[in-house]
């Protein structure tokens, strides 16, 4: 008996390999942001690849501005004057090339895997900065963009990151208060206007947050695209409420300075 079932496992695992070949050869793998195709499934091309750059390691640690490697990790002189609610800030990617067009590309069209590749190839970076003691906070979106979209972008970031590195996240903790224009519609002093009182911790989940509080050493606020920083600044400055440290991380950052 033992002989036929190491037979028919055999036969199994030819009959999956011959599935697979015939596989790609009728849906040859692409790359996730162009869609040329790709030796091997790994996601991006070559081409691809070497458009795709990484925020750099040299900053103002409050901030995340870029600095002279001599100078950071800062303060730089803005933080120095006025320092921002966040005692971090990170970024993963600069916001342009395939990075700018596949964000642009999952907000606008619902295509996330080309995003979720980026969160993959961060994931080792991300698992030294965070681990189960860090709740991720997602930056609270307008109700009637999230009805229009049918998705909360920054939750969906939390959840890939916490899914991978471990730590906490939760969506219901910080609320957004009223309708604002949006952010990308507006001038770097408007933005810093526009959301002044548009984040507030949830009454109604307070009770959840004292749950969680004695396993939580910091809270990060996670938003997609970092501009001027204002919309972060913000929200983190609503999270000092709950007398933890508060720093941000947003998947990519242009490259204006706030």
């Amino acid at each position: 008996m033992s002989g036929m079932l190491d037979g028919m496992n055999t036969l199994s695992t030819k009959a999956s390999s011959l599935v697979n070949r015939a596989g790609s050869l009728l849906f040859p793998p692409t790359c996730l942001f162009c869609h040329a195709p790709i030796p091997s499934g790994n996601g991006c091309c070559a081409t691809c690849l070497a458009e795709i750059s990484i925020w750099p390691h040299h900053i103002c640690q409050r901030c995340g501005v870029e600095m002279p490697a001599s100078m950071a990790p800062g303060p730089c002189g803005h933080c120095l004057k006025k320092p921002p609610a966040q005692q971090q800030t990170h970024s993963l990617y600069r916001y342009h090339g395939p990075i700018r067009e596949a964000i642009l590309n999952w907000k606008l069209q619902g295509h996330e895997a080309a995003v979720r590749w980026m969160v993959e190839q961060a994931l080792p970076g991300l698992s030294e900065q965070l681990d189960s003691n860090c709740l991720l906070l997602p930056v609270p979106m307008p109700l009637s963009r999230m009805r229009k979209s049918g998705q909360h972008h920054a939750a969906n970031l939390c959840r890939w990151i916490a899914g991978g590195t471990g730590c906490l996240w939760d969506w219901r903790i910080l609320r957004r208060i009223g309708e604002q224009p949006r952010q990308s519609a507006l001038s770097g002093q408007a933005r810093r206007k526009n959301l002044r009182k548009a984040f507030a911790i949830a009454d109604d989940y307070r009770p959840c947050w004292q749950d969680l509080a004695g396993q939580i050493n910091s809270v990060w606020i996670v938003d997609d695209i970092l501009t001027t920083g204002s919309t972060l600044h913000d929200a983190a400055r609503a999270c000092l409420k709950l007398a933890k440290p508060v720093n941000v991380l947003s998947l990519a950052r242009t490259s204006l300075k706030g």
